[in-house]
């Protein structure tokens, strides 16, 4: 099982410029690399570039530019070259698809915010003890930065990334731990929808209110904005300290609401995942929350699939989750089965036209999406 952990970052002013510097440094990779495919591509009779060809040139990179390129991790520079070409691959798979294409473009250095170092010990280190109060992490070319470490990690970590957010800077590690010791079985199943009044309803009646953490800040944010908008538009080097003070709060107000976000859902699912043995969810047609690994065959039972991390929160804790259709999951009489666009005349209100069984349209969807988790759950293999 892989779980991630993310910390923030107290480096010094100098740790702080090495790691602007190697974010820059990362930045100008990727654009050259991408520069390269492009030129080879219109001028060299449709020549295609790969990973391959351009990491070989890496040694001679470094070497041309050894105060440059020549003091980052060789790895870290592999993982960047592996970023452009793994966008390359989903530009040709949305081609072959039929979507919109959307061809890789340059990264600006204000929105190259990540750098990945593919394993620990190499350009980089992890150096934390269970005890220990003072956490630091070392990083090729900048040092022993301090990291300030609110949890225990548990587990092997694999991989190492900094990443920087407005002003802040933090470290994302990738820990592969054993299987987790499963939650207390409380016989409970539940199907949740997804609402707009509501952030989500379950089959047992019950809502979970939607905070609207955006519509809590939109105040202050059109204030910044507005603060903002009154600055000429300048070259960065040509900004002034208000100016970039400026930008800092815009981009801390929006930081907020998203972190806000983030920990209201975290703790939503973590509730369900307490109080139930099975939840069903719409398999909703949201690229982010549809995505998910490739499934890979267990050997051991044919027609089976091994764990491969989805719902990982919910597998470990011992629970089941399943995505169902959501087509008509809210048209759908849960009485006498009348499937109508007639049986929802507002958003929130249910009334079906043939039994008259009325209720919360949101309760009705998650009650029909539990029915429909259970049966696809019971369903015999094929």
């Amino acid at each position: 099982m892989i779980r991630a952990y993310k910390f923030r970052m107290r480096p010094t002013v100098g740790q702080q410029g090495a790691l602007v510097a190697m974010l820059r440094d990362h930045c100008a990779l990727y654009n050259g690399a991408l520069q390269e495919r492009r030129d080879a591509w219109r001028h060299v009779s449709r020549t295609s570039v790969r990973y391959g060809a351009q990491s070989a040139q890496l040694k001679g990179i470094r070497a041309f530019d050894p105060d440059g390129q020549g003091r980052w991790s060789f790895s870290s520079q592999q993982a960047t070259l592996r970023r452009l070409d793994k966008a390359f691959a989903a530009f040709f798979r949305r081609v072959r698809s039929g979507e919109k294409p959307g061809y890789p473009r340059f990264r600006g250095v204000r929105w190259f915010d990540t750098v990945d170092f593919p394993k620990d010990g190499d350009g980089c280190r992890w150096d934390s003890t269970p005890h220990d109060p003072v956490t630091r992490v070392r990083f090729q070319g900048v040092g022993h930065v301090r990291v300030h470490r609110h949890r225990a990690v548990v587990g092997k970590v694999k991989t190492v990334s900094v990443k920087r957010e407005g002003r802040h800077w933090y470290v994302v590690l990738t820990c592969e731990q054993e299987k987790a010791e499963p939650l207390p079985a409380t016989g409970s199943a539940v199907g949740i929808d997804l609402g707009i009044a509501n952030f989500l309803a379950d089959s047992d009646g019950g809502f979970v209110p939607n905070p609207r953490h955006g519509r809590r800040a939109d105040a202050r944010l059109a204030a910044a904005q507005q603060a903002l908008a009154r600055f000429p538009r300048v070259r960065r080097d040509k900004r002034t300290a208000r100016h970039r003070r400026a930008v800092d709060k815009v981009s801390q107000l929006h930081r907020t609401v998203r972190r806000r976000r983030l920990d209201h859902a975290h703790k939503t699912a973590l509730a369900l995942v307490r109080a139930h043995d099975f939840i069903a969810h719409e398999d909703l047609p949201i690229r982010t929350m549809g995505k998910a690994p490739a499934p890979k065959p267990d050997p051991a039972t044919p027609g089976g699939f091994l764990p491969n991390g989805a719902d990982a929160k919910a597998e470990s804790a011992g629970r089941e989750v399943i995505a169902v259709d959501p087509r008509n999951t809210s048209r759908r009489c849960p009485r006498c089965g009348h499937t109508a666009k007639e049986n929802r005349p507002t958003q929130q209100e249910f009334h079906c036209a043939v039994c008259g069984h009325t209720a919360h349209a949101d309760t009705v969807g998650a009650l029909n999406v539990l029915r429909a988790g259970l049966a696809r759950r019971n369903a015999p293999p094929a």
